[in-house]
């Protein structure tokens, strides 16, 4: 069974910075696509970040790219988020996934963790 437990999350003043971190276990995640979503308040699910375990290759959306960065570490198991600049627009519950196949979607999700960016 894939668990991904997401921490990190907090409190930081629009300008600042936090890093996110996702412990994934259960299986070998050789192939996988691992993503972080994240999710404003009374909006839908969006997009951040996804980075291929293998090879490491990153792709990010449009609005955090610049600012945001995510990593693996495949020796532990992780995979990070690191969030500068960060804006009150970056306010919402982000999540790490966990996709077997890249193109088909997510299999896998943590219960996510709360930023909240004062102005």
């Amino acid at each position: 069974q894939v668990q991904l437990v997401e921490s990190g999350g907090g409190l930081v003043q629009a300008g600042g910075s936090l890093r996110l971190s996702c412990a994934a276990s259960g299986r070998t995640f050789s192939n996988y696509v691992m993503g972080w979503f994240r999710q404003p308040p009374g909006k839908e699910r969006e997009f951040v970040a996804h980075i291929t375990w293998n090879d490491g290759t990153t792709y990010y959306a449009q609005s955090v790219k610049g600012r945001f960065s995510i990593s693996r570490d495949t020796a532990k198991n992780t995979i990070s988020l690191q969030m500068n600049s960060l804006k009150p627009e970056d306010t919402a519950v982000y999540s790490c996934a966990a996709a077997i196949r890249a193109g088909l979607g997510y299999d896998f999700w943590g219960q996510g963790t709360q930023v909240t960016v004062s102005s």
